[in-house]
């Protein structure tokens, strides 16, 4: 893949019921989620909608008993797009983060490594084979992922780490009253997302995943009509979109995006 060093380029739900989860999030997001490839590991391709203009957005991994009694657990994860993993691990270790998951290689896919950052939070680093670009992060693509939010225990310390080993900068902040900032983070131009400091009585700091939906309000009643809860109700953003913020049947924490009214 040829997008700058730095970009979102897949996306990952980590399940131990893909089958349910496709339900979920096929009616919800409006993708397809494909079937099981035959043999081997459960991992299962998120594609976009043909009326949004399709295209991957990531796939859904099918967490064995044997992966959860190893401390997996349920959620989404990313994989930031380098040129080189093998140095990008050994910036990350040296600028105070760790590897889970030593790189390793999938062949005809690319090279991938499982790390994290200095508070602990995952995801995932890779280089891809493909010689076209990953579009799995599109600011107003439909079906895609449009944000990526950070709550972190430290935001300083994680803005710091992450324009060392990916070069993100953070060209505006918005003040939260009684929360601190909502600093943006940029690659070169593009804006893809903010990081912010954990709240009390918030889900576990993570990163957190909006995907675009075509209608907010249908969004949220299809969450709530698949198993799912509604933890902030739809409400305008800076720039007229409206989100939610949800957890699927899993527990697994999520957001929506879609148009303002």
């Amino acid at each position: 893949m040829t997008n700058p060093e730095g970009t979102p380029i897949w996306y990952e739900l980590m399940t131990a019921d893909p089958d349910a989860s496709k339900t979920f999030y096929d009616k919800v997001i409006g993708w397809t989620v494909g079937d099981p490839p035959p043999g081997g590991q459960d991992y299962r391709m998120i594609n976009a909608s043909p009326e949004s203009g399709g295209g991957q957005v990531g796939g859904v991994l099918h967490l064995t008993p044997e992966m959860i009694a190893g401390g997996a657990r349920p959620t989404w994860l990313f994989y930031i797009g380098v040129n080189d993993v093998d140095a990008t691990v050994e910036k990350i270790k040296a600028a105070g983060g760790s590897v889970l998951m030593p790189a390793w290689d999938i062949p005809d896919i690319g090279r991938i490594a499982m790390v994290a950052d200095p508070q602990g939070i995952p995801f995932y680093i890779m280089r891809g084979t493909s010689p076209e670009d990953s579009t799995a992060y599109d600011r107003m693509g439909m079906g895609k992922c449009n944000w990526n939010e950070l709550a972190t225990t430290d935001q300083e310390a994680a803005n710091a780490f992450y324009a060392t080993v990916f070069g993100w900068t953070y060209p505006d902040k918005m003040e939260m009253p009684g929360m601190g900032d909502y600093v943006f983070v940029a690659v070169g131009d593009e804006v893809i997302g903010a990081t912010m400091n954990r709240q009390p009585d918030s889900p576990p700091p993570a990163w957190q995943f909006y995907f675009r939906a075509p209608d907010i309000e249908v969004a949220a009643q299809k969450v709530k009509d698949n198993g799912g809860i509604v933890h902030l109700d739809p409400m305008e953003v800076p720039g007229g979109d409206r989100i939610i913020v949800a957890s699927d049947p899993h527990g697994v924490m999520f957001g929506v995006v879609g148009p303002g009214q």
